[in-house]
């Protein structure tokens, strides 16, 4: 059997079969309907949690990727000569300093988000992030911008692994991607707007003695702030808690979870048996692999788009720089989004990393090998096209792969800290304009050893695994176990099938 047959299975469970195995399931509010009747509740069902999840999701990571590398936008509208910074060193040292916090507290955060609850974490981070955005308005050295970075990477750290661990908890692993995908193509929606809005709120220089970069920090460190209150009441929490579902829909989805292997929507307790059941798990320490691939080159792109375009020679004024970096995060955020349908649909996500990988790594050699403004231009589309849609991707494979509701949520902030570490040599390899020939190369290295290579191990392994556990050679692992024993093993079931 494939494992697309596999999966559907478990689609068929949910209509009323098979399902006397499954552990826990509540009694089904709509037995007494039609198999049509059933689905076309459950297409309202998902329909109904896609409007009110996700788009102020969007908006909260929008915001959020928006106030972490909108100093890129700053530093072409003279921040680095106002505040006195030695280029390349100091400026690079003001990023790299926002990626050590943020991935030593970016681990912890998803046990916090499921202690704290969603609707209250999520707006307190927020508002802390906003304020030190807003303080980078004010500052007026090196010192200053270095800690109100600090600040921000520790309050940001929350954002991102705990929204692809919430989602993960809400949809069956067949949707999730589609929706990790319009979630994560806010970052690239981020990178446009970030340059319409940097090119607009410059105008502003000079208004109340602050110049042009400092109020692209006040502006939007505001909005963020103003974002944050309303997500007490707009951010909902767990579904054996959300606020927005009836006792029935609350049923439906709890179902629809069990029915796909997942136990997202039991309540567990924390215990240290699910940070060391992660720790041994081979899958998380080669998804960090992957991750940093692809992550490490997300940060760079995003961080220094705006001075390599404004390097190629065609532009005449800082506006248009920032003007000119807003198509590549266009054409990123669609692809980005279709990959997400893709490798929901087929099930094959490792080779849409690496089909998708492929396409950066030729965007970058374009960057490395021309000296011709059109062709660089065009390497940075490619660039762009070969890192958004596997941020996404990647972190909706291994939320697939991992079981149980602390375990998975341990696994992703390692692998999303992890690769968030790797944003410090981000910071460090773009020093010598106008080529950049060592930032480039750095690119290409990652994404062909880490990416490339890593996502073409890990779809091989993952096969070789479904293909032991058809075989039955993983069936001696229930052997003498109760129902709830088999389901506490979670992805380690036999009958466990892995996305690929």
């Amino acid at each position: 059997m494939s494992d697309v047959e596999k999966h559907s299975t478990s689609h068929d469970s949910q209509d009323g079969i098979n399902v006397a195995h499954v552990e826990g399931l509540p009694p089904d509010p709509d037995s007494h309907l039609s198999r049509e009747e059933k689905a076309k509740i459950d297409r309202k069902l998902v329909w109904r949690l896609d409007w009110i999840l996700i788009p102020w999701l969007c908006i909260l990571y929008l915001l959020a990727f928006l106030d972490r590398t909108n100093i890129g936008n700053a530093k072409v509208a003279h921040l680095t000569e106002d505040l006195n910074l030695r280029l390349p060193d100091q400026y690079n040292q003001t990023l790299t300093i926002f990626f050590i916090s943020y991935s030593i507290f970016e681990p912890l955060t998803n046990v916090l988000l499921k202690r704290m609850r969603p609707s209250v974490f999520i707006p307190i981070i927020m508002i802390l992030w906003g304020s030190s955005m807003l303080g980078m308005g004010f500052v007026y050295n090196y010192s200053g911008l270095m800690a109100a970075r600090w600040f921000l990477g520790l309050a940001e750290a929350g954002l991102f692994p705990g929204v692809n661990y919430y989602l993960s908890c809400w949809y069956k692993r067949s949707e999730f991607g589609v929706r990790a995908a319009i979630f994560f193509s806010a970052a690239a929606v981020s990178g446009s707007f970030g340059g319409l809005l940097a090119a607009a709120i410059e105008l502003m220089d000079g208004i109340g003695g602050r110049p042009g970069w400092a109020w692209i920090f006040i502006l939007e460190g505001l909005l963020t702030i103003v974002f944050a209150v309303a997500s007490f009441w707009m951010v909902h929490d767990f579904p054996d808690q959300a606020r927005f579902l009836s006792d029935e829909d609350r049923v439906r989805v709890v179902r629809r979870l069990k029915l796909d292997q997942q136990s997202s929507a039991e309540h567990e307790e924390w215990k240290v048996s699910y940070l060391i059941a992660g720790l041994k798990d081979w899958k998380m320490w080669l998804g960090m692999v992957i991750y940093m691939g692809c992550d490490m080159p997300l940060y760079a792109f995003s961080l220094f788009l705006p001075s390599i375009i404004q390097e190629l020679g065609w532009s005449t004024s800082t506006v248009r720089s920032q003007l000119l970096s807003v198509p590549p995060y266009a054409a990123a955020a669609l692809l980005t989004v279709v990959i997400g349908f893709v490798a929901d649909r087929t099930r094959q996500r490792g080779l849409c990393n690496i089909v998708v990988s492929l396409i950066g790594i030729a965007g970058f050699l374009m960057l490395l090998a021309s000296t011709d403004p059109r062709v660089k231009y065009a390497g940075t589309f490619l660039g762009a096209l070969g890192i958004y849609p596997c941020i996404s991707n990647t972190i909706s494979w291994m939320a697939n792969n991992i079981e149980g509701v602390y375990k998975r949520g341990v696994v992703l902030g390692f692998v999303i800290g992890w690769g968030n570490l790797n944003g410090i040599v981000s910071s460090n390899i773009y020093f010598n304009s106008p080529r950049y020939l060592e930032g480039h190369g750095v690119m290409v290295a990652y994404m062909t050893l880490f990416l490339f290579g890593g996502s073409l191990l890990m779809t091989t392994l993952l096969r070789i695994e479904n293909k032991k556990r058809r075989q039955g050679k993983r069936d001696y692992r229930i052997e003498g176990k109760s129902a709830k024993e088999i389901e506490a093993l979670g992805d380690a079931r036999p009958d466990f099938m892995y996305t690929v």
